[in-house]
């Protein structure tokens, strides 16, 4: 049965801060003009950015995305290239060129702060060889905070692309790397006056903040790597609402079930100590840093040597079931309710 989102009596719902959710998302999608033969990926829940066939005649394909950041300030410039980067990168896509829109707020909004932010954009975009092609910038009394919305361009060849939908029943799930390393970074950043306050060791919570930098939230180098090797069924970059959420989008995009043993997700314990200082859920709080990757079993050691090579660490989290079996999880191989978050744990720090 269909959900109805927009009848007159939840239309005027007050909705909660964060992702709209999944089955509003595929209804209100459903009312956009998305269907053209160019379009080879368009607007779908769980699939990270779009894919255009501008010219049939080319083996290059134009892949295109855009993020805002708005639960960041300091470094917000640096968060926003590397976000439209990561969701270019799970498609196989090479980031090529970078539109931000720069709204600053009215009531504190200053040179310093304009300069920094366009700084943060520039060396983030000259370390991955993106040019800044235009964009916008004003200064506005609708925002309390700065936001940054960015909208990146690149480009991939027709074999290797890559979408999150392209995950079959037996594949393995995989993750690169940790949770959550950019909810970590953000906690040290935004909250570091009450840390302190809270006696939290001044090294500790600089360890914490770079995060962002090391072991870094970018996750291009092992994507591009997995989808030219052509070793991936499916890749998904996790960022808002978690690992968990990043799980069930990529199910969702490739109309599968999942199952994932919660023992095998690497957190580390400065992670855990933070987050829980906010009652935060590592596993629902934002994810960038994280990738997520559906291989069939006989590709899983030829990416791992490939990302170990990289000095990137991987391992196996789960499988991709029959779309009958549904959303499954485990902790010391005893069946648990499937972690699930309306918005992301990361909202707790302003609520």
């Amino acid at each position: 049965m269909e959900t109805t989102f927009l009848s007159a009596s939840s239309a005027s719902s007050r909705l909660k801060a964060g992702k709209l959710q999944h089955a509003m998302l595929a209804e209100l999608l459903r009312t956009l003009p998305t269907q053209d033969p160019q379009l080879l990926l368009g607007p779908v829940v769980g699939e990270d950015a779009a894919v255009i066939d501008f010219d049939a005649g080319s083996d290059r394909l134009l892949v295109v995305k855009s993020d805002p950041i708005t639960f960041a300030t300091d470094q917000i410039g640096y968060y926003a290239v590397n976000i439209c980067a990561n969701d270019l990168a799970v498609t196989g896509a090479t980031p090529r060129f970078f539109l931000p829109t720069v709204l600053l707020p009215a009531e504190n909004a200053d040179v310093e702060m304009a300069t920094a932010i366009f700084g943060q954009i520039g060396q983030a975009c000259r370390a991955l060889g993106v040019v800044v092609a235009g964009g916008h910038s004003e200064v506005t009394p609708t925002v309390s905070q700065p936001v940054v919305a960015g909208a990146m361009l690149g480009e991939v060849r027709r074999s290797h692309f890559v979408r999150s939908g392209g995950s079959q029943p037996g594949d393995l799930l995989l993750l690169v790397g940790s949770v959550p390393i950019e909810g970590t970074s953000i906690i040290a950043r935004e909250m570091r006056s009450y840390l302190l306050a809270e006696g939290w060791d001044t090294t500790e919570l600089e360890k914490a903040a770079n995060y962002l930098f090391s072991p870094g939230i970018s996750v291009l180098e092992p994507a591009l790597a997995a989808a030219h090797a052509g070793l991936v069924t499916a890749m998904h970059d996790p960022t808002e609402g978690g690992l968990a959420t990043g799980i069930l989008e990529l199910a969702m995009a490739s109309e599968t079930g999942v199952a994932i043993d919660l023992d095998q997700i690497p957190v580390s314990e400065l992670s855990q100590r933070l987050c829980a200082m906010f009652g935060l859920d590592p596993l629902g709080t934002l994810a960038s840093g994280a990738l997520l990757a559906t291989a069939s079993p006989a590709c899983v050691d030829k990416l791992f040597d490939l990302w170990e090579s990289m000095g990137c660490s991987a391992r196996v989290i789960g499988r991709i079931l029959p779309a009958h079996e549904g959303f499954q999880a485990f902790i010391h191989g005893k069946q648990v309710p499937f972690p699930t978050f309306a918005v992301d744990e990361i909202t707790k720090l302003w609520s």
